[in-house]
Parts: C-alpha cells; structure tokens; sequence
C-alpha cells in the first residue's frame, strides 16, 4: 500500500482504504455526498441514488475524501461523458450527469444555499438554459509550464483535484468550435517556439467575428440581441453568448416590473446590463470605479445609438453619490465578480433606497451571504431565478429580485 502523507490523520479511515458507500446528494461543488455511520463522505463524480466503491485519501475534522473507484450501482441519470479527458481534466464536474438533472440540482443547490446560510426558504424557479449545451464557451485560457529538458509538456487546465498538476486539453467540447480549430496550431507554434517562453504562461482564445483572438489587448466584439458590444478581448465578458438574449431580457423584465423609470447599473462594465436594459427606462446610468470600463460602455452606447444611458466612474466608497435619479422611482442592478459584494457597498446600497434591487451573481454563496445583509436593511425577496451559463460545470448565475418594504 502507498505510504500516506505525513499530515495524513488515520480516522476514520486508512489511508486509501476502499470503502462502499450509497451516494445521497450532491454538494454545490458536484462532489457526490455519502455518510458511514453518520459520517460524510465527499466523491466526486458519483451521483444520487449509486452505489459506488471510493478510496479514501484524506480525513478532515467532520468529513472524509474519497476518489472513485467504481459504480457498482449506476443512477438511471448516469450518462457518457462528452469529453474523452472528464474526470481527469478540472474544468467541468457534471458531464455524466443527464442534463435535465443537472438543472434540477442547480435549482434545488440555491434553495439549499439560501435556506442554510441565511435561513430564508423561499421558491427557486427551474434554472433555465440555451440550447446550446457544448461548444458554447467564446473564450477559454489554457495554461502551461516552464519547458524542461527542451520541451513543453502538458497545454490545458488544471488536474481534477490538483493544485499544480495539469492536464493536457487538446480539444473541450465546451468551447466554440472556432476555438477547437484554431488550438492544434496554437498549441503547435508553443511547441514548436520554446526558446518564446521563460516560464509558464497562460493563452488567451477569445472567439470574436468569425476569428478567434489570442492578442487580450485587441478589440472583441459580441452581438447580444440587435446590440453589439466591443471589449478588450482579455477582459471579462459574458461567455456563453448563445443564453445572453434570455438571460439580459430576463433581468430587464424584474427590473421593470413595478414601473421604475431610472436604472443604475452599479457595476457596469462595458455596459452590458445597462445598454440591453435602456429601452425599458427614460434614463439610465451605468457606474464603475474603472474608467477604462465606463470608456468602452460610452463607445458601445455611441455605436448603437442609445442616447438614454450614461456612465459614470465612481470611487467604490460613494458609488451612489454621482447618482441623482429619485431612488423610489430606480431600479438598481448588481453584477458583482464572484466574491460578492463589500458590506460598505451594500450599506451605500440600502442607504440609496431604490426601489427594486436586480441581483446577478455567478456564485450563490456569496449571493446568499450578501442576501442576509439586504434582508435585514429592508429588502424582501420577490423572485429567484438560476440560470445556466456554463453546462456540464457546477457554475451558474442567478438572479435574485428583491423589493423595498
């Protein structure tokens, strides 16, 4: 037997003892949840309702962590994965998973989340998808180490369950197929131009009109609806374009729903929110604490002719002192990155006092978490709606809409 890690603790288990356990749930994370004699056990691509032989490899304080080592009971639900690397390459955790159940478990994971972290029970609508489900992403960004002994070894994404260790991608399903062509001879010309490289480095494919772009300085550009977008191509944008339709007219529509006529998009970026939702307000303002992002916001409202909107750059300690819309006639949408929001910002927030706050996150948890703070500053939750950007990943966004009361 291999010998265990020198931190390794012994109980419950030995050090890559196999164990048979029955899979109960699922966590946010896509690890399958199992219990022995009360105890849990994490294992990852395992799913509810199987039977599965597990190799413990680490005990922690309340749980254990188990790799898969077979399904000795299959779930009804299990399919075959797209990707000939699932399982070993880190990016997606639900590939054997049906897709319909994926959805019903990112929907039932946000009950979850909003019932034990912030002890609010309250309806979750279906998470809903584009029908694109692969070859959907416009933008991914391989990695690679240092080359030794003259060569360059594995080009990709991390390793399942690695720090460090990567795994060699030389095709993902989930990427648009502009960018699958293109990546043989990208990753050809690294191979073949070591002496380029120093140390490791990090590769930009962004698929933008019809081409694909490595250059994150260049100029990108997105159609989301009628409206078209420009960004530099190494910044963050949306990047499954084939759901922005349903997912930005969704937003529009909680945020009209009780008659506001301003919008403040607090952070906007290079106006994504703000532009697509302008036709439904008279006036709208977009704000961000980078100047660069207010820039590219102006110009792609210049280039598709809306002249309702506004961006405003603002310091993140008084983001709502440029703002002079009457707050009980605003709507006020949030996108922050996937940390969520300050508890200075929400507190700027709730002293603002719009009259409906649209809250898009890409993390639940820390959505969650920051649902607590605007509970208890007078916000109460109205609708609750996931959406999946990312198939076969356990990523998703949800929109949370909540109402002054």
């Amino acid at each position: 037997m291999q010998r265990p890690p020198k931190k390794f603790v012994p109980h419950p288990f030995a050090y890559h003892q196999e164990i048979d356990v029955e899979i109960q749930s699922l966590t946010n994370l896509g690890s399958g949840v199992a219990r022995v004699d009360g105890w849990v056990v994490f294992v990852p691509f395992s799913l509810p309702g199987e039977t599965v032989r597990a190799r413990v490899f680490r005990n922690d304080k309340n749980c254990s962590h188990a790799d898969l080592v077979e399904v000795l009971k299959p779930s009804p639900e299990r399919v075959e994965p797209g990707c000939p690397i699932f399982g070993d390459c880190g990016g997606c955790q639900y590939q054997h998973l049906s897709y319909d159940q994926q959805l019903a478990w990112k929907t039932r994971q946000v009950g979850e989340l909003m019932k034990h972290m912030a002890g609010i029970e309250y309806p979750v609508n279906h998470c809903l998808s584009s029908e694109q489900v692969w070859n959907y992403r416009s933008k991914i960004t391989p990695h690679f180490e240092k080359e030794k002994d003259g060569r360059i070894g594995p080009i990709g994404f991390l390793m399942n369950g690695r720090r460090s260790q990567l795994v060699d991608v030389p095709q993902c399903p989930i990427a648009m197929k502009e960018i699958n062509a293109a990546l043989p001879a990208i990753r050809e010309d690294i191979r073949g131009n070591t002496h380029r490289y120093k140390r490791g480095a990090t590769i930009l494919l962004r698929a933008t009109a019809e081409k694909v772009e490595t250059n994150p300085k260049a100029t990108a550009i997105e159609k989301v609806g009628d409206l078209t977008f420009q960004f530099l191509a190494g910044d963050f944008f949306q990047n499954n374009p084939f759901i922005l339709p349903l997912f930005t007219g969704y937003v529009a529509k909680q945020a009209v729903a009780a008659g506001a006529k301003y919008l403040v998009d607090a952070y906007c970026g290079s106006g994504l929110f703000a532009l697509t939702l302008a036709k439904h307000f008279e006036k709208v303002a977009g704000v961000e604490v980078s100047e660069t992002s207010c820039e590219w916001a102006r110009k792609n409202a210049k280039g598709n002719n809306i002249t309702n909107a506004e961006f405003l750059t603002a310091s993140a300690e008084a983001i709502f002192d440029v703002i002079s819309f009457p707050a009980a006639d605003s709507a006020v949408v949030i996108d922050p990155p996937r940390k969520g929001c300050t508890p200075e910002f929400l507190d700027q927030l709730i002293k603002f006092g719009p009259s409906r706050v649209v809250y898009v996150s890409c993390d639940p948890a820390t959505q969650v978490r920051d649902l607590k703070q605007l509970s208890e500053g007078g916000y109460q939750l109205a609708d609750v709606q996931p959406f999946d950007l990312f198939p076969h990943t356990r990523h998703l966004e949800c929109v949370m809409t909540l109402v002054k009361v």
